[in-house]
């Protein structure tokens, strides 16, 4: 039996799983009769199991897939994913200008299509993806491929069609949950450390409504985890636990933007656009582009940083741009990104803007920089050797027997 009829045959025992809200029992149409909370973290744990291994690479293969990643370049990476025919290589044409075949039929973008956003002084990559459909975590039309991609972004856009029912949002978002990718989910405050001996240590800092030590100790046994220490620092789930475990769960940023919403009654829009998360556009009325701009800017989280030379003007051509996903915004954050000696001979910064309290405000290395902060960089003095005048000396014994030579007179 293949990984996807175990996996099929694992859903299907789930959903034949009824829980009995009276008494907390499970009615099993099957021949078991167990507890239903224990039962299907069991099961969860399993299927995670198994779509981690539908991911890798088939044994004796040399590991490298037939898929389009492209080069990174700029300050950050948004890919755009959705269904086919939802205007993404229109929205990737009139943001860009990188030109992308766009027609009425389905599948016309074949491969990954990069462009360059010019936006606040930096520079964001935008990749039109060849759109998904359902099925895509099993591998179809080269679904996996696609979802590589969006991995290796810092914001997903997810294009959606206006006039399309609510479903298609809920279908790509289990798509991308079944790989890995968590949409607007932060990680749980789980620690999980592995050990050789001690047998597993399980503590909580609060009470526990979804996962319980036997659980805990069920799940961990199916991943075959005999000696480990587990802290829950909140109320976290079964899956929660799960993806702790699986270690390779990756959290990212997702904005929602809805199409063609000249084609839809304005109630509609105004619903769309008051969902979380979510902007409406139109490609073809060249509507609300601007905002968002604006909201993969703020999403992005870049922060501008100008230079100012000592006794001079501040440099506003080109800022470094930092981000907090990519290193971090701290004062040395920005000088490793100058250059990596430039922290040992750094003897404080001077900076003007939001952060600072005054102006100039003189800041450390852990100094959290924000959005259009002018920042000049001091060094530190090279000491001259030897000291000075009658102290000066010339010896190059070491210093303790250097400072009992007997020195010149001073002259009067």
């Amino acid at each position: 039996m293949g990984i996807l009829e175990k996996i099929k045959e694992i859903e299907a025992e789930m959903a034949r799983t009824q829980k009995n809200k009276a008494t907390g029992k499970l009615i099993f149409f099957s021949t078991l009769l167990l507890n239903c909370k224990y039962h299907l973290g069991q099961l969860k744990a399993k299927i995670a199991k198994l779509r981690t291994q539908l991911l890798e690479p088939p044994k004796g293969s040399s590991g490298a897939g037939d898929g389009f990643e492209v080069t990174k370049f700029g300050h950050g990476r948004v890919a755009l994913i959705g269904f086919p025919s939802v205007g993404k290589s229109t929205l990737l044409t009139m943001l860009t200008g990188t030109h992308s075949e766009a027609a009425s039929y389905e599948f016309t973008t074949l491969t990954c299509i990069p462009g360059i956003i010019h936006y606040n002084d930096a520079k964001i990559q935008m990749l039109d993806l060849p759109g998904i459909i359902e099925g895509a975590s099993e591998g179809k039309g080269r679904g996996r491929q696609v979802i590589a991609v969006a991995k290796s972004s810092d914001l997903v856009l997810m294009v959606l069609d206006a006039s399309k029912s609510e479903g298609h949002r809920q279908i790509l978002t289990r798509e991308l949950e079944a790989v890995g990718l968590r949409l607007n989910k932060r990680p749980p405050q789980i620690y999980f450390k592995k050990k050789k001996t001690g047998g597993i240590s399980f503590n909580s800092t609060c009470t526990l409504t979804h996962v319980d030590e036997k659980l805990c100790y069920q799940i961990l046994h199916e991943y075959k985890i005999h000696n480990a220490e587990v802290l829950f620092r909140e109320d976290a789930t079964v899956d929660d636990l799960i993806d702790v475990i699986e270690g390779n769960r990756k959290y990212m940023k997702c904005v929602y933007v809805y199409n063609k919403i000249d084609v839809i009654g304005i109630d509609d829009v105004d619903n769309l656009a008051r969902q979380p998360n979510s902007v409406v556009i139109s490609c073809n009325l060249k509507l609300n582009l601007d905002r968002l701009l604006a909201r993969m800017w703020e999403e992005m989280g870049l922060v501008r940083v100008y230079t100012k030379p000592q006794g001079q003007q501040p440099d506003f051509s080109e800022p470094v741009v930092l981000s907090t996903d990519r290193g971090g915004c701290t004062v040395e954050d920005f000088c490793n990104h100058i250059h990596r000696s430039l922290v040992k001979e750094l003897k404080y910064v001077l900076v003007w803007g939001t952060s600072a309290r005054h102006y100039p405000q003189h800041c450390g290395l852990q100094h959290h920089l924000q959005d259009e902060d002018v920042v000049q960089i001091v060094k530190k003095k090279e000491k001259e050797e030897g000291g000075r005048g009658r102290f000066k000396s010339h010896s190059n014994a070491p210093a303790r027997i250097s400072d009992r030579e007997k020195k010149a007179p001073l002259k009067t």
